[in-house]
């Protein structure tokens, strides 16, 4: 059974055993993919049933991850699929394990919660709203929180981390942020938040003068 159940790669100049972060970024993207819509489809029209799909699979698919091997795990195959072309970036097997029994631990709470129970409870919109973040941080920016966690409560220093983020060194030019930069980014969210709200404004007032057009209004 040893052949099959282990967890991280023994590759070729890496003193332990490693994953390969490309297709753990791709797996995640396709969860957060699924992920999303259907939890907002739960969230606006209370109808779980895409959601009891989507946890169930994510706890199966964790699960496997965990207790099996990863390269078993369904999203870590359709992530082998799409980046097989290339080059593979691998991290440390040990800080990614301890990341994803978080996602494990986050998806057994949602399956009690949402398949088995049916509980109505805040609960599940903070574990929801959690998972999206973990799964969008390492899809879009590469960043596992989950590993930074483990990072910090660890007493050993991790190695092989994505982006070599272990290492110290120190930011090249083309990676800083100077200060102009900073600045059209604030003026940039700062002109998108007061355009959202005066369209979100209008959008309500639109709303009673059509009532007030049809002769619903109560004069």
């Amino acid at each position: 059974m040893g052949k099959y159940i282990y967890f991280g790669e023994e590759v070729k100049g890496y003193e332990i055993p490693v994953i390969n972060e490309r297709e753990a970024r791709a797996a995640a993207g396709l969860l957060f993919l699924f992920a999303l819509p259907s939890f907002m489809y739960s969230y606006l029209f209370h109808d779980f049933r895409f959601t009891k799909i989507f946890v169930t699979f994510f706890m199966i698919d964790f699960f496997i991850r965990i207790l099996i091997n990863p390269k078993y795990a369904p999203s870590i195959i359709a992530g082998r699929f799409f980046v097989s072309a290339q080059k593979p970036e691998y991290i440390g097997a040990a800080q990614k394990r301890w990341a994803w029994s978080i996602g494990l631990a986050l998806a057994v709470i949602m399956f009690l919660l949402i398949v088995v129970f049916s509980i109505m409870t805040p609960i599940k919109i903070v574990i929801c709203i959690t998972c999206l973040i973990l799964l969008f941080s390492e899809s879009v920016f590469g960043i596992c929180l989950g590993c930074k966690l483990y990072t910090f409560l660890s007493h050993n220093n991790p190695r092989y981390c994505p982006g070599d983020v272990c290492e110290i060194r120190h930011k090249e030019a083309i990676q800083k942020i100077d200060k102009i930069q900073w600045l059209i980014l604030i003026i940039a969210i700062t002109l998108s938040s007061l355009l959202t709200y005066n369209a979100s404004n209008h959008t309500i007032s639109d709303k009673v003068e059509m009532k007030c057009e049809s002769g619903k209004c109560n004069m």
